[in-house]
């Protein structure tokens, strides 16, 4: 027989050889297969094993071969065709090492046959655990698939399934069997060692069907699973391959099925989007479980086939019964076959051992993606160091419109934590591309040719109402008793309604008098009452037409009254939105100038309490100064709550063409009302406020005076927030961050809470410290700031019309507070508030000891002064080696009895120690029932959402166990700040710039000492050309944006005579910028 027959011998010698064990026998069947894979060598190789074959044609003769030479040649048959025809069948080799054909795979190959012909026909299809390849070859001889990948990690397998392979798709005569394309099997199927999906993975195979009929207990010995995998192992451990599974780290591990939770989780990032999954799986775990691992990873599912079989005798369930031990749940087995009733595994496992046959269900499940390519990204991004987070993903959904909305959603935010290493900078007014397709779906949708700059987005629809009030203070405002249940409780509880000056009001001066949403009641009040200000919606069945609005401005322009209509309940997020009588009338008109439009979104179909909301206004004066009091009272509205709706409008645009319509032609109203509000007192602060600058193209300006991170967004963040999102009903104890608070402020600053303390969250600081300064308002008290506090928080004061006081501090104590300056402070007021920013100080980067915080809070505790510690700056300290951290319990309790008005409000974020930076979150302590409850009463706080509480808790979790993620992310933040403050010293001082030292923070204030007085070149308003300018403090800030394109801080925000706030922490490109712009302001200098 030539070079075969000397390899291989006669069939007795082969025989012999492999009598002696079963490694002997696998390794003639390996010869043999090296023989088979050459194609000299190839003929004469099958037709040893024709021979072979027939000499255990028989069902007893199969057997006595396993029992005597290791190895067995089975007849799997396929199908039993009808009339004379025989059953086809196809001729198989299987070694006790290998997953031998049984009711598993039957069932699950009788469950693939329940797809039409087309579904594998030309398709590239796996196999997962594809053991001696019967499945694999089927498939491929009965659907004519492009291509078949049989995939197993027992590498035994994979030689035996070759060797399947070459004995059906070569005659006895070993000539190739040629399909009806001209195809052999050898054409259409390959078997290749791989863990799972690996091999698919690594080589770039997109699949268009995967099948697999893999292990579904845990293994009762998961030290065993740990040994590295060779041909070479024992053939118990290759066989346990075949029956139990490993722990994968998915949450379906506790019930056997992470092996399967896994192949899925590769699958989709190997599967083509119109891919289909179909597997095996047994009903021990019970059927909703099943079904819930499919369809939490976005698939749908479809139950193809279901039946009962043995639990084979060799698996031992034992691990079952452990976990039914530890946990509630309950596995499903029953007695026989013919039971009906399920058992638990325990039940079960005490019936076989008394020697009763136990059965479970086994289904063929067939799974498709339902937005697969949304869910192929988010398992994209999940891959890349965010294994943990799958176990809390849920992506499935009752409602498909829910669905429709979240998936894209939590695609569009893995791709943008994917892509991006930091949230770039936002204006407050909001996310320019947010305000953009707002304008956008008000032209597609409803035919209102507005734009960017006509719209503003607030948190809330309470915070935009309560700011518009606070921005024009008006004696007298009626509100619609649905808009006004949030509203501080003096105002809607005042009876003040005498006209006084409009320089002599403030916040605390505000009366709102509510009324019903009815346009003609409302009329009739505005008539009656003339009040200043209205705030109203429309009732639904006025909302038809627009007479009722209509009716509404002219009556309010009449009397000189500005005019805020809330449209929320009207606005539909939706591509088949109904119109109204307000969108009909804004189509062909501009919106007068003493009128704006108010629109809560929150009819999202998945976060009902995910709140942002905007204004419209056609008037530039009011829509500047609504953007600055949103900066001033809110900082920013949370960047992943206008992501959210970002999506949902993009989703309902991204179909449309753009500018396919003309814009309408419509009649304007340039007739304004002349109200006095644009030369109030809040206006002029307004102005003189150094909030942002518009920066149209985005990327113009540099900007170093805003109070943001823009560092890199370190792993346990991202995860944190995709995290939030993710999750399907969070629990209220997932929610609750109060330990975590207590733990924090404990451990850092010593700061004790009390059992009648309370914790206080908004979305910001800046909002806490807002409320904070009214409460200040209602007791008629005294604000002190200390020269070199942040120039924000004292515009805000203002604008709120405090009585603010300046304490002065000098460069000799590095312009810190001291005990004396306090003292000689509050002595001159009855009821002083003081603020301190501790143990960091913004803006100047210095740290207050615990020796001097103690002097300064018994300073404040003998005057009876209440006391606002900002720790919202802290947490960053690069060069605090010779300042002790605090630890102000002593101190407190020291001076409790000190007098009775004296008290701490503890304000503070995870702004820097937790690296929060994209996550708006603030928290107060207040430990004063009392101030507590003066605090509630001012109402209209936007509350952190709970995805933003969820993923805080998160944080504050990992904080406290420790975790070498979060400890290195916080020590690399620590030392990209210590390295920015080290290259921008060194860079001002070597431009003629006195640079203050700092140890903390994300801030450096210096002297622009070489350019005082002194004249440089800057660029003309027009930009046509240069100009001089002769410097000083008034117009440092403008000199250097207007010669540079730097936006800093100047003296007027420090308060600090001469010294510029620099922020530090932008991103790497942006400070770079930054350092080349401070080299070419020296240039401009006129020497």
């Amino acid at each position: 027989m030539g070079r075969a027959s000397g390899a291989l011998g006669s069939v007795e010698e082969f025989l012999k050889r492999c009598q002696h064990s079963g490694d002997a026998a696998y390794a003639e069947l390996r010869s043999l297969l090296e023989l088979l894979e050459d194609p000299i060598t190839r003929t004469e190789t099958r037709i040893f094993l024709a021979e072979l074959q027939r000499r255990f044609e028989s069902r007893n003769a199969s057997e006595q071969c396993l029992q005597t030479y290791h190895f067995q040649i089975q007849e799997v048959y396929l199908e039993q065709y009808a009339g004379f025809q025989k059953r086809k069948k196809l001729p198989m080799i299987v070694i006790p090492s290998i997953f031998m054909p049984e009711d598993w795979s039957f069932t699950f190959y009788e469950g693939l046959n329940r797809h039409p012909d087309s579904d594998f026909k030309d398709k590239i299809v796996a196999e997962l655990g594809c053991g001696n390849g019967w499945i694999s070859i089927a498939m491929a001889e009965k659907w004519l698939p492009s291509k078949v990948y049989g995939l197993d990690i027992n590498p035994r397998a994979v030689k035996i399934s070759w060797i399947n392979l070459y004995l059906n798709a070569l005659d006895e005569k070993g000539q190739p069997i040629y399909d009806q394309e001209k195809k052999t099997l050898l054409d259409r199927v390959g078997f290749h060692e791989s863990d799972l999906l690996s091999y698919c993975s690594d080589n770039q195979i997109e699949l268009e069907r995967i099948v697999g009929c893999i292990p579904q207990i845990l293994n009762p010995n998961p030290d065993a699973m740990s040994k590295i995998i060779t041909e070479n192992a024992s053939e118990e451990f290759l066989h346990a391959l075949s029956n139990y599974c490993a722990l994968q780290g998915f949450v379906e591990d506790q019930f056997g099925l992470g092996l399967i939770a896994r192949a899925v989780e590769e699958g989709i990032s190997v599967m083509k989007p119109s891919g289909i999954m179909i597997f095996n799986m047994g009903g021990r775990p019970g059927q909703a479980v099943c079904k819930r691992l499919f369809e939490r990873r976005g698939l749908h599912v479809n139950k193809l086939w279901q039946t009962k079989i043995l639990q084979a005798p060799d698996t031992d369930i034992a691990a079952l019964v452990e976990i039914e031990k530890n946990s509630p749940h309950r596995f499903e087995f029953f007695m026989g076959l013919a039971g009906d009733h399920p058992i638990c595994a325990r039940s079960a496992w005490a019936y076989a051992k008394a020697g009763g046959h136990i059965s479970h269900a086994l289904s063929v499940y067939s799974c498709q993606l339902r937005q697969p390519t949304q869910v192929k990204k988010i398992f994209k991004f999940l891959e890349n160091g965010f294994d943990d987070v799958s176990s809390s993903l849920d992506l499935s959904f009752e409602d498909d419109s829910v669905a429709d909305e979240k998936i894209p959603f939590l695609a569009y935010l893995a791709d943008v934590l994917k892509e991006i290493s930091f949230f770039p900078y936002e204006p407050p007014a909001g996310s320019r591309q947010l305000r953009s397709l707002i304008a956008r779906f008000m032209k597609t949708y409803h035919h209102i040719p507005l734009h960017a700059d006509n719209v503003v987005i607030f948190p809330s629809r309470t915070v935009a109402i309560e700011s518009a009030l606070l921005l024009l203070s008006p004696q007298l405002a009626i509100v619609d008793e649905q808009l006004s249940r949030h509203l501080p409780r003096q105002w809607i509880t005042s009876l003040n309604i005498e006209k006084k000056e409009r320089g002599m009001r403030s916040a605390q001066a505000i009366t709102v008098i509510e009324a019903p949403c009815q346009s003609d009641l409302m009329i009739e009040m505005i008539k009656k009452l003339k009040p200043e200000v209205v705030f109203t919606g429309i009732a639904q069945f006025e909302s038809v037409t627009s007479s009722s609005f209509e009716h509404l401005l002219n009556v309010t322009k009449e009397i000189g009254c500005r005019l805020f209509l809330d449209i929320s309940d009207h606005f539909e997020l939706s591509s088949l939105p109904c119109s109204n009588g307000v969108f009909k009338y804004l189509a062909g008109n501009t919106l007068p100038s003493h009128a704006a439009v108010v629109c809560g979104l929150l009819k999202n179909q998945v976060y009902s309490d995910l709140e942002v909301a905007f204004v419209i206004s056609e008037e530039e004066t009011m829509f500047k100064a609504l953007c600055k009091t949103v900066e001033l009272l809110q900082g920013n509205t949370s960047i992943i709550s206008q992501y959210y709706y970002r999506c949902i409008f993009h989703e309902l645009l991204a179909f449309q063409l753009t500018d396919r319509h003309m814009a309408p032609q419509r009649i304007c109203d340039n007739q304004g009302v002349d109200d006095g509000f644009a030369s109030s007192t809040a206006f002029s602060i307004l102005d003189h406020a150094e909030l942002a600058v518009d920066d149209p193209d985005g990327d113009t300006l540099v900007h170093m005076d805003v109070d943001q991170s823009f560092l890199p967004i370190s792993t346990p963040v991202k995860a944190a927030i995709f995290e939030s999102f993710a999750r399907q009903n969070i629990t209220e104890p997932e929610t609750d961050i109060k330990h975590g608070i207590q733990q924090l402020i404990y451990s850092n600053y010593g700061f004790p809470a009390n059992r009648d303390a309370e914790f206080i969250y908004a979305d910001s600081v800046v909002a806490l410290l807002s409320k904070l300064i009214l409460c200040c308002i209602h007791e008629g008290a005294t604000l002190f700031f200390p020269t070199g506090s942040n120039g924000n928080y004292v515009s805000a004061a203002k604008f709120l019309n405090a009585n603010v006081v300046s304490i002065p501090t000098d460069p000799e104590h590095g312009y810190k507070l001291t005990e004396k300056t306090l003292a000689r402070a509050l002595d001159t007021v009855a009821k002083p508030w003081i603020y301190i920013s501790g143990p960091t100080i913004s803006p100047t980067g210095l740290l207050y000891s615990n020796d001097e915080i103690d002097k300064l809070l018994s300073v404040c505790a003998k005057s009876g002064a209440r006391v606002i510690l900002d720790t919202s700056f802290s947490g960053a300290e690069f060069d605090s080696e010779e300042v002790k951290g605090w630890n102000l319990e002593p101190t407190l309790a020291k001076l409790s009895s000190t007098n009775s008005n004296f008290c701490v409000f503890l304000l503070g974020g995870l702004f820097n120690k937790m690296l929060s930076v994209g996550i708006g979150f603030g928290f107060l302590v207040i430990d004063r029932p009392s101030m507590a409850e003066t605090f509630r009463s001012f109402g209209g706080l936007s509350k952190p959402h709970s995805t933003v509480k969820y993923a805080v808790k998160n944080l504050l979790d990992l904080r406290e166990k420790k975790t070498t993620d979060l400890s290195n992310a916080i020590s690399k933040q620590t030392e990209i700040l210590r390295s920015r403050y080290k290259q921008l010293k060194q860079m001002l001082e070597s431009c003629g710039w006195e640079v203050l030292g700092a140890q903390s923070g994300i801030s450096v204030v210096a002297k622009p000492a070489a350019y005082l007085g002194k004249p440089v070149r800057i660029m003309e308003i027009s930009g046509d050309g240069m100009q001089e300018m002769k410097v000083d403090e008034s117009n440092i800030r403008e000199a250097v944006v207007r010669s540079t394109g730097l936006l800093i801080n100047s003296p007027a925000w420090t308060g600090i005579p001469g010294y510029c706030r620099f922020t530090v922490a932008v991103e790497d490109r942006e400070f770079e910028r930054a350092l080349d712009c401070i080299l070419k302001f020296k240039s401009f200098q006129v020497k």
